[in-house]
C-alpha cells in the first residue's frame, strides 16, 4: 500500500525497518501491529501488514520529541497530530488526528536503534528550520552523506563478464516524486539501484533494447535523462535526474554511442518530414514533438500537451465535415473568446514590464491531475496535501470544461494525450472514489460525455477521428506554431495573443544566479506548480501537411472526408491510378535493380544522359568535349559530335526527339538537330562555363559559373524559315558565386539553384525574386560544393547533396531544412520519390536509402569511379548511369 506518493513534494524516502507499532503499552488492552517503519526526510511513515489498519504518517516538524527509552528497544515520537491514510485500504482524503499523542515502535533489530534515532534527530532538526531553503540544504547534505557511504552492488550485474563503464549518484524520477540511488552503466546494461530498495532492489535496462534517449530539463536545470525501449509509446522505461550535468552528459554519450549502430536519432525536422508525407499520424507527430520539447509523463510540470480539437459538445451527431465542429487551431485557448480576450488585452496594455496576457498556463500539474483524478487519485492527494479538490471544481463534464476554457477568467488549459488514446478509464469512476457532492446534491461519478458519444470508448474513438481528420491535418501546423514554434515567444507571440508569464519559458530565470537558497526554493516551487512552456523546436513557420487525394486518404482514414475534386472520367482516373501504382511498385522494389549492360563510350567522365521517348537512342555528354549518340538496339555509337575543345556539362532532348541541347564549359549552349545530324544553333549566353540546363514549356533555364541563372524564351528553328532558334532573355537571377546546378518544380513556378559554396536559393520564376536562401553549411567558413538536387514529385520538398556527404530535405513553402542524413562519402547524383533515394556515390556504388529511417538499405556494385550522371525513365523501372570510368551502365528492375 505504501508508495512514494505518500511523501510530501520534494521529500525523500531514506530507509525502512521491520517493526511493531505498540498501542497502550503496559495496559490490559495493549496491542501490537506488525509492519514497516519508513524513515523519510520530512516524516515517519508506518505501514501495517494488516490492510484494514491505516497507514500512519507523522510529520517530523510537528513532533515534540523523538527518543529511545533505555529500558526498551523502541523509538517513540511524541507528536501534535498524525495523518491516517488508506484506512481499510480505501483511497480517500487523509484523516487528521489532532492532539498530543505518543507512538511507540519496536524495531526487529535492536542494534539499529541508535542509528535510526540519530538519523531522525538530524531530519527533525532540518524540518524545524524556519526557511524552506535552509531545510532543503540540510536535507540534501544528509542525503549526499548517505549516498557517499554506499555504492552500487556489483553482484546485481546480469553477467559476471560485464564491463563497468560508469557509476554515479542520481535520482529516478516519476510523477511528483524522485528516488535517490546509484546509476551504473556496463557494456550491456543500464542499472539503477535505489538507496531505499524501493520499488525493487535494482532497475535494469538492456542497452540493446533502447530505442530513444533524450536529455531533459528537470526543475529548470539541464540534469535529466529519459530512456525509451519503444518507438512510439507515451511513457518511458526510466527517467533519471543527475546532480551535475557532466554525469548526465557522460551517461548520454555512453548510451548514445552504444545504440548509434542500432537506431537513428530523430530530430523534429525528420519527424516533420514523416508527418508531412503521411508516414506518421497527427497523434504520433504531436507525441514526438512533445518528447523533443522536454515533455514527459514522469514530470507533471512538463506533461505532454495536446490541443482541444472538437468545439461541439451539444449536438447529437458529430459532423467532421463541418469546419464549425472544430476549434480554431490558429489561436491559443485564451484568444478563442473575443470578449474575454479584449478584457485580457486591456489589462495587458496597462501592465508594467514584464507583461503577460494570461495569469495561468495551458499545462500544469494541477490541470493534468484534474483530468486524471479518477485513475490517479493518489497523485492528486499528494499534490494537494491529502485532499481532493472541491466537487464543483472537478472534471465533471466535457461540455462544462470546454465552456469554462472559453469563458473562464483564469482557465486556459489544453488537453493531454489520454484524450486521443484507447484507454477510457480516466473518464470513469471505476475505483468508486468518494470525490464529493456537488451543489444540488449530486455525487461526482463518471465524466458526463457529449450527446454524440455513445460511451467513453466511443468518445475516444470519435476524438481520434477528429484529430486525424482532414480539417485538423490542414490546420495542425498553426497550433504547432503556437506551442512549439515561431509564435511561442517574441513579437510573433504578442501578435498571436500567446504571451504567458515570463517564468514559464525556458531561460526565463537562471537558478544558478540566485544565491539565496530560500528565494531559489520558493521560485522553483512557484514555477513547477504554475506550469512550463515547452522547449521551442521551430523558429520559422511550420509547413502544412501534404493532404493526399480522396482515393489515398480513404485507405488510411477511419472515416470518410468530403474533398472537392475536379471530375475526371473513369478511364482517366484508372490510367492515372495504374501509372501511379506502377511507379510506387517500382520504388518499392528499387533494391532489385540489376545491371543489364555496360559500355565504355567516352574518353573522360560522363556529365549528362538523355534518352529518346522510345528508348532506342541514348545521348551522353562528357568532359572529353563530345556529344555521343548510342543505339540501344545495335549497341554501337552511331554519332559523335564535338562542338569545341571544352568539356560539355549536361544535355537534354526536346519534345519530339528532334533536338539535343548541350551546355559547355566554353560559355555556350549548343543545339544539335537529330534529324539533320548537325549543329543547328549556338546560344552565347554566359560569361563563364554553363554548368546545367533545363527545358520547360518553351523556356530554357541555364546555370553558369558566372554567378547567374538565365531564363530564355526559345522558338525552335523548325518553326522558322531561318531554321535558327530565336532567343529572348526573360529573366536573370543573380547570385554571389558560381551556380552549379538548378531544378524546377512540376508547375515551373519555382526554381532552385545551388552554388559552389553550398547555398541553395529558391526563386519565384514569375517575379524573378528570391523566396528563400539557405546556407546549408552550419559555419560560414565551411564551404562545400553542391553536386545535385531535385524537387519531389509533389513539389513541396527539395533534396540536395554535396561535398559535405549529406542529403538535406528542404520544405519549399517555408524554406525550412527539415531533414538531414549523413553518408559515408559524397553522393554525386540521385533520383528520389520523396521516401526512397537511389544515389550514385563517389566510389561508384549505387546506394538505396530509406530517407525517413536515415539509413542505407541496399548497396549495388557499379562503376569503378564516381557515378557522375543518372537518368531514370518515367515508370522508374529503367536506369542509366554514367561515371568517371567513362562507361554508361544500363540497369533494370527484376521483380
Amino acid at each position: 500500500r505504501f508508495s512514494l506518493l505518500l511523501l510530501n513534494l520534494e521529500e525523500y524516502y531514506f530507509e525502512q525497518h521491520r517493526a511493531n507499532h505498540i498501542i497502550n503499552k503496559g495496559c490490559r488492552d495493549e496491542r501490537k501491529f506488525r509492519g514497516s517503519l519508513k524513515i523519510c526526510s520530512k516524516s515517519i511513515i508506518f505501514e501495517p501488514d494488516d490492510n484494514i489498519q491505516p497507514i500512519i504518517k507523522i510529520p517530523l516538524r510537528d513532533c515534540i520529541s523523538i527518543k529511545a527509552p533505555e529500558d526498551s528497544e523502541a523509538n517513540n515520537p511524541f507528536t501534535r497530530y498524525v495523518f491516517l491514510i488508506k484506512e481499510r485500504n480505501i483511497i480517500a482524503p487523509y484523516k487528521t488526528v489532532r492532539g498530543r499523542t505518543e507512538h511507540l515502535f519496536q524495531l526487529d533489530v535492536a542494534g539499529k536503534l541508535g542509528d535510526v534515532v540519530q538519523t531522525l534527530h538530524q531530519l527533525y532538526r532540518a524540518s524545524c528550520l524556519d526557511k524552506m531553503g535552509d531545510q532543503a540544504a540540510m536535507i540534501t547534505a544528509i542525503l549526499q552523506s548517505c549516498l557517499a557511504r554506499t555504492s552500487f552492488d556489483k553482484n546485481r550485474f546480469q553477467s559476471i563478464s560485464e564491463t563497468l563503464h560508469m557509476e554515479c549518484k542520481a535520482e529516478m524520477v516519476t510523477a511528483l516524486v524522485t528516488n535517490p540511488g546509484h546509476v551504473c552503466v556496463t557494456d550491456a546494461n543500464l542499472y539503477f539501484q535505489p538507496l531505499n530498495g524501493y520499488p525493487k532492489p535494482v532497475v535494469q535496462i538492456t542497452l540493446q533494447n533502447v530505442r530513444r534517449i533524450y536529455k531533459r530539463r528537470h526543475g529548470l536545470m539541464p540534469l535529466g535523462l529519459e530512456v525509451f525501449c519503444t518507438e512510439n509509446d507515451l511513457c518511458s522505461d526510466i527517467y533519471l535526474k543527475f546532480y551535475n550535468y557532466q554525469d548526465r552528459d557522460e551517461l548520454y554519450f555512453l548510451i548514445a554511442t552504444y545504440i548509434e549502430n542500432h537506431i537513428t536519432e530523430h530530430t523534429a525536422e525528420s519527424y516533420m518530414l514523416q508527418w508531412q508525407r503521411g508516414h506518421i499520424s497527427n497523434y504520433q507527430y504531436l507525441l514526438h514533438l512533445n518528447n523533443l520539447a522536454d515533455r514527459s509523463c514522469n514530470d507533471l510540470s512538463q506533461y505532454p500537451v495536446f490541443p482541444w480539437i472538437i468545439a461541439d459538445y451539444s449536438s447529437s451527431v458529430l459532423d467532421l465535415t463541418k469546419p464549425e465542429t472544430f476549434r480554431d487551431l490558429s489561436k491559443p485557448i485564451g484568444a478563442l473568446n473575443k470578449e474575454r480576450l479584449d478584457r485580457l488585452l486591456t489589462r495587458y496594455q496597462e501592465m508594467p514590464e514584464p507583461k503577460f496576457m494570461y495569469g495561468s498556463h495551458y499545462s500544469s500539474p494541477g490541470y493534468v491531475l484534474f483530468y486524471l483524478v479518477r485513475v490517479a487519485p493518489e497523485y492528486m492527494l499528494c499534490l494537494q496535501n491529502g485532499k481532493f479538490d472541491h466537487a464543483d471544481r472537478m472534471f465533471n463534464s466535457l461540455a462544462e470544461t470546454w465552456k469554462n476554457c472559453l469563458d473562464g477568467a483564469t482557465d486556459f488549459k489544453e488537453l493531454i494525450p489520454e484524450f486521443y488514446e484507447n484507454d477510457s478509464s480516466f473518464l470513469v469512476n471505476s475505483l468508486k472514489l468518494d470525490l464529493g457532492k456537488r451543489q444540488g446534491g449530486k455525487m461526482v461519478e463518471d465524466v458526463e460525455l457529449p450527446p454524440w458519444a455513445l460511451g467513453p470508448d466511443d468518445f475516444l474513438q470519435k476524438s481520434q477521428e477528429a484529430l486525424e481528420s482532414q480539417y485538423v491535418s490542414e490546420h495542425l501546423h498553426e497550433w504547432i506554431d503556437l506551442i512549439f514554434g515561431c509564435k511561442q515567444k517574441g513579437s510573433e507571440a504578442v501578435a498571436a495573443h500567446n504571451v504567458f508569464h515570463p517564468l514559464t519559458y525556458e531561460g526565463g530565470v537562471d537558478l544558478n544566479s540566485i544565491m539565496d537558497p530560500n528565494e531559489k526554493v520558493a521560485l522553483l516551487t512557484q514555477i513547477l506548480e504554475f506550469g512550463q512552456t515547452p522547449k521551442q523546436l521551430f523558429t520559422i513557420p511550420h509547413p502544412r501537411r501534404i493532404i493526399p487525394k480522396l482515393k489515398s486518404l480513404s485507405r488510411t482514414s477511419s472515416h470518410s472526408v468530403s474533398i472537392t475534386e475536379s471530375p475526371v472520367s473513369p478511364n482517366e482516373e484508372s490510367f492515372e491510378d495504374l501509372t501511379e501504382e506502377s511507379i510506387t511498385l517500382a520504388w518499392n522494389n528499387i533494391a532489385k535493380l540489376k545491371l543489364d549492360e555496360q559500355y565504355k563510350i567516352h574518353k573522360e567522365a560522363i556529365t549528362g544522359i538523355a534518352v529518346t521517348c522510345n528508348g532506342s537512342s541514348v545521348f551522353t555528354t562528357s568532359q572529353d568535349s563530345t556529344l555521343k549518340m548510342f543505339s540501344k538496339e545495335s549497341k554501337t555509337i552511331q554519332r559523335s559530335v564535338s562542338f569545341s575543345n571544352m568539356a560539355l556539362s549536361s544535355c537534354l532532348i526536346l519534345q519530339g526527339d528532334t533536338t539535343v541541347i548541350s551546355s559547355s564549359w566554353d560559355n555556350h549552349i549548343y543545339f544539335y538537330s537529330i534529324a539533320f545530324g548537325r549543329q543547328q544553333d549556338i546560344l552565347m549566353g554566359h560569361d563563364d562555363a554553363v554548368s546545367k540546363i533545363c527545358w520547360r514549356d518553351g523556356r530554357l533555364y541555364s546555370a553558369s559559373w558566372d554567378s547567374t541563372v538565365k531564363v530564355w524564351h526559345c522558338v525552335p528553328g523548325e518553326t522558322l524559315s531561318s531554321k535558327k532558334h530565336h532567343f529572348e532573355l526573360l529573366a536573370e537571377l543573380e547570385h554571389d558565386v558560381s551556380v552549379n546546378t538548378i531544378d524546377l518544380n512540376a508547375a515551373n513556378t519555382v526554381l532552385a539553384s545551388g552554388t559552389k559554396e553550398g547555398t541553395i536559393s529558391v526563386w519565384d520564376v514569375t517575379t524573378a525574386t528570391v523566396l528563400h536562401q539557405l546556407p546549408l553549411s552550419k559555419h560560414a567558413f565551411l564551404l562545400f560544393l553542391l553536386f545535385a538536387f531535385l524537387f519531389c514529385t509533389d513539389s513541396r520538398h527539395l533534396l540536395s547533396t554535396g561535398e559535405d556527404c549529406c542529403f538535406k530535405v528542404i520544405d519549399i513553402q517555408t524554406g525550412m531544412l527539415i531533414s538531414s542524413v549523413t553518408a559515408e562519402e559524397p553522393q554525386r547524383c540521385f533520383k528520389w520519390d520523396g521516401n526512397t533515394i537511389l544515389s550514385g556515390s563517389q566510389s561508384g556504388e549505387l546506394l538505396i536509402w530509406d530517407l525517413l529511417g536515415g539509413k542505407v538499405i541496399e548497396r549495388i556494385k557499379g562503376h569503378t569511379g564516381a557515378v557522375t550522371s543518372m537518368w531514370m525513365n518515367e515508370q522508374c523501372s529503367s536506369v542509366i548511369t554514367g561515371g568517371e570510368d567513362k562507361q554508361i551502365m544500363f540497369w533494370k528492375l527484376q521483380y
